[in-house]
């Protein structure tokens, strides 16, 4: 015992020299020299790429253009690529010697969105999505900010080698907005074909921070996120006969009301939890009682078990509604999870590290104290997921000037939410600062040899 003892403190005695060795070398780069890089390197290279990734978004699964584009931009900067992972996901590596492999992440897609910012480069884009409509695009999630720093993320630590050491493994994701992009290229053999990493990194521009912030939680960054649908049958009748059938459309009404009463009546009262009945479809003319209803789901809690209880009770909600109105044994109604996506957790240790990092070395006006403000959702989880066994950091960088902050407190216009058709964010100071942050995590994970 007393061996052991000995033997463990004269592992962590070397641990923390090696510790105290690395951050002795880490405070050796200027970055100031590179915050000064970063930013030539966007006004000569990058803001050019930003405005053509927003230009032309492409839909979940469908980023064919924007995957060719990041396959050759991740190339040209010195990256081994391979292409078609997990659909149109693209796996970039960047050996560098002996150290850690960090997985840094970006995703893609855009959304079904018809822009209405007012941008002189807002997309007029069109694409035929995967149910075969065509629907209007934009990247209304700021995608496009983060796939544009992963191109300067790359370029900057393959210029700085002598700087760090190790394994970088450079993921573009596809249909994060479908949350199904992490899950696919996972299922394609991701880390058994390119390795497990000992880290994961990954940050998203916000709307709602201000632009030169950082920020992230050591503990619940995002919430789970799940996509129902919800099929109700009916008994088609003319719609000056209602007796004669039985109405979806009223019994689906029933199903909306009824569960509001499963956040405000069975979920604890301190224990977040959403239900937002996001679309409503039936029917075809104002006379004709339909067959059938439609309603689709998005469902948020910050807790597993939250999670499943809020699944199990819009299925004993929904199923019972239709008992009770009447509809026969043989035409239940239908509750069916189409995709989804646990809780978004940074591994504590790790983020404490790292925000020090932040703090340290891009300066303490740069972090700013998490705090959840939505219950917004990310497929990163899957990266990170308990029987992975990858620690995880995903951090938030500020988007909106804070100047559009103080006009909005002052009755000026409201600063657009993500997914908005108004939504726009400022690239310059958003793509630069999630760059640095990047490369500061890194240098600190994976410090030269």
């Amino acid at each position: 015992m007393n061996l052991l003892r000995t033997t463990t403190a004269a592992i962590a005695l070397a641990m923390a020299a090696s510790s105290a060795t690395a951050m002795a070398d880490n405070h050796a780069v200027d970055h100031n020299a590179i915050k000064a890089a970063v930013e030539a390197d966007y006004d000569g290279y990058l803001a050019p790429l930003f405005v053509h990734f927003h230009e032309n978004p492409e839909l979940s699964f469908l980023e064919n253009e924007t995957a060719a584009r990041m396959a050759q931009e991740l190339r040209d900067a010195g990256v081994e690529v391979t292409e078609g992972v997990g659909g149109t996901g693209v796996v970039g590596m960047l050996e560098n010697g002996e150290g850690p492999l960090i997985l840094i992440r970006a995703d893609m897609d855009g959304l079904p969105v018809q822009e209405k910012s007012g941008l002189e480069y807002a997309s007029i884009a069109t694409q035929v999505g995967q149910d075969g409509v065509e629907y209007p695009v934009m990247h209304a999630c700021g995608h496009d900010v983060h796939i544009t720093s992963l191109v300067g993320t790359a370029r900057k630590l393959v210029e700085m080698k002598d700087n760090w050491s190790g394994t970088i493994m450079f993921i573009v994701q596809p249909a994060e907005e479908r949350v199904g992009g992490a899950k696919a290229m996972l299922a394609d053999g991701l880390y058994e074909r390119f390795g497990t990493p000992d880290y994961a990194l990954a940050f998203h521009v916000a709307s709602v921070l201000p632009t030169g912030k950082v920020s992230a939680a050591e503990g619940i960054q995002y919430s789970s996120a799940d996509s129902v649908d919800i099929k109700v049958p009916g008994i088609g009748a003319h719609g000056a006969s209602p007796h004669a059938g039985r109405d979806p459309v009223y019994i689906a009404s029933q199903i909306v009301t009824a569960l509001q009463s499963i956040v405000s009546r069975e979920v604890q009262p301190l224990q977040p939890a959403v239900i937002t009945v996001g679309a409503f479809h039936s029917g075809s003319k104002h006379n004709i009682i339909s067959d059938l209803a439609e309603l689709q789901l998005t469902v948020r809690a910050n807790d597993e078990r939250v999670r499943e209880q809020l699944l199990a009770s819009i299925e004993r909600i929904a199923v019972n509604v239709g008992k009770a109105h009447g509809l026969p044994d043989d035409m239940p109604v239908e509750v069916k999870v189409s995709e989804g996506t646990p809780v978004t957790f940074n591994d504590p240790t790790l983020a404490r590290r790292l925000n020090n990092v932040i703090k340290r070395d891009l300066g303490e006006e740069y972090f700013m104290p998490f705090k959840q403000q939505g219950m917004g959702a990310e497929d990163f989880s899957y990266f990170v997921a308990e029987d992975m066994g990858v620690p995880g950091y995903y951090f938030a960088v500020g988007g909106t000037p804070q100047a559009a902050f103080d006009a909005a407190e002052n009755g000026g216009p409201a600063v657009p939410s993500h997914h908005s058709p108004l939504f726009k964010v400022s690239p310059r100071p958003s793509v630069t600062l999630g760059t640095r942050a990047m490369i500061a995590a890194v240098l600190d994970l994976a410090p030269a040899s």
